[in-house]
């Protein structure tokens, strides 16, 4: 019996192209992976993915082809495209560790030679003005809750509490922002993610779409090479956006839409099933007539011994919650991450009010950053009534966007004891407690496993907003 091997195909030696061949031969070829790398080049690769990926549509050869790119100086809002493609990896520039200089902001190219252009920059001119004045204040309020602790170096104190003074002071960031990220992803994703930055409304993005597709092509050249705009997305776009519907007035921020009532039982079904050899409905029908005391044992086999770093197992999967979220911008900005969920955000806009941060009101400050903010709502209105897609680029993370979301238990652990933890940003750990609240509401037998931590979403809302 030949030996096992398990070894690298280095990206250092071998081209991405090259690399996705020689997986995809293996299927048709008796030889080791290193011989059919040896008899490949960049030129033979390239016609393989012609015939194969292009031609006939094996596209999942396209995912062994992974490319690393770096992205800087584009605009938060750009970032929200960028960042859309489930499977794909990003780290991006924190706003909760990073400070932003003056003028780190984008202009979007549609104003060139418009009469609001000026008004624009000094606006987001202001924004930033305020953002850095408020930064002196703020802290000073840290400082006095915080005390430096003995022996503790200058620059260890300022890592300690620079997010927590941050934290706040970066509602007033507008998503015209600059920012940087490192995207890493496969051809194939690579190849959908270009299509939709070529297909956006934002001349900014459709440029970002034009240089990574020129970048990519340098290491996958066929892989990428006929990714295009699509007039579905498009036309869709184009259609859906116009539509006037004017909303009521909802009070509440957070709403569970959607839910099985019966998502326990499934779940627990799934489980028994899955170690088991009965039919699905005969095992959902057992579930469905045990006793509470049975329902809770096998509860507790399924979750009871989680430890911090364990994920729960696949068939929490099987039961599933739609939420409609309203949270402020920088909130989203951390909330998007989570692409195991699918999400459907509304556009960025000033329409749904803003939330200013204890911290600055206690600092003194909330006069400057009440008349900042009041000064991009009024020219996000202006703007709105020429271009809505532009007008997004002038309102800061304090403004609130809707977002409407459907997850499963086995996401909604991952989410909720995140962006629970204690370190997390107070108003992304304010939805997650409020989302964790709802589930344990409707299904408490399972929920009551998610190890969050003893606040409650009332108790962020009253020390932080």
């Amino acid at each position: 019996m030949p030996p096992r091997q398990i070894y690298l195909l280095s990206p250092k030696e071998l081209s991405p192209e090259t690399i996705a061949v020689a997986f995809a031969k293996t299927s048709r070829s008796p030889e080791s992976f290193r011989e059919i790398a040896a008899e490949l080049s960049d030129e033979s690769s390239a016609r393989f993915h012609e015939k194969w990926v292009v031609g006939y549509g094996h596209a999942s050869v396209a995912e062994h082809a992974v490319l690393h790119i770096a992205i800087e100086n584009v605009s938060r809002l750009a970032v929200e495209c960028i960042e859309s493609n489930r499977l794909a990896s990003y780290t991006e520039k924190s706003t909760r560790y990073q400070k932003w200089e003056a003028d780190a902001f984008h202009v979007p190219v549609e104003l060139d030679g418009h009469p609001l252009r000026e008004e624009t920059i000094r606006t987001c001119r202001l924004l930033f003005e305020t953002y850095a004045r408020s930064l002196g204040p703020v802290r000073a309020l840290v400082e006095g809750q915080n005390p430096r602790r003995e022996n503790e170096s200058g620059e260890a104190y300022d890592r300690r509490i620079r997010s927590q003074y941050v934290d706040s002071c970066r509602f007033l960031l507008p998503a015209a922002s600059l920012a940087n990220l490192g995207m890493t992803a496969n051809a194939r994703v690579l190849e959908s993610a270009i299509c939709k930055m070529l297909s956006h409304p934002l001349l900014e993005v459709r440029q970002i779409g034009e240089e990574v597709k020129g970048v990519a092509r340098l290491e996958a050249p066929t892989l990428v090479k006929y990714a295009d705009a699509s007039l579905y997305l498009c036309g869709t776009t184009d259609d859906l956006f116009h539509l006037e519907m004017k909303p009521k007035k909802e009070n509440d921020w957070c709403t569970l839409i959607d839910y099985d009532p019966d998502g326990e039982a499934k779940v627990l079904a799934a489980a028994l099933y899955r170690f088991g050899r009965m039919p699905y409905a005969q095992t959902l029908d057992t579930v469905r007539s045990a006793s509470e005391a049975e329902r809770t044992q096998w509860a507790e086999s399924l979750l009871g011994r989680l430890g911090e770093h364990d994920t729960p197992l696949r068939e929490l999967e099987h039961t599933a919650y739609t939420f409609d979220l309203v949270l402020d911008q920088g909130a989203y900005a951390e909330f998007k991450r989570h692409r195991m969920m699918t999400q459907t955000p509304q556009a960025l806009t000033a329409r749904l009010g803003y939330a200013t941060p204890r911290r600055v009101v206690e600092a003194g400050f909330e006069i400057p950053y009440r008349r900042a903010m009041d000064a991009a709502a009024e020219m996000y209105e202006k703007l709105a009534v020429w271009n809505p897609n532009v007008a997004a680029y002038v309102v800061p993370n304090g403004f609130n966007r809707r977002v409407l979301f459907t997850m499963n238990l086995r996401e909604a652990f991952t989410f909720c004891q995140l962006r629970t933890a204690p370190n997390a940003h107070f108003s992304i750990r304010r939805a997650a407690q409020r989302v964790a609240e709802e589930i344990r509401r409707v299904h408490p037998l399972l929920a009551k496993f998610m190890r969050l931590p003893a606040e409650t979403w009332q108790d962020v809302e009253n020390e932080h907003l």
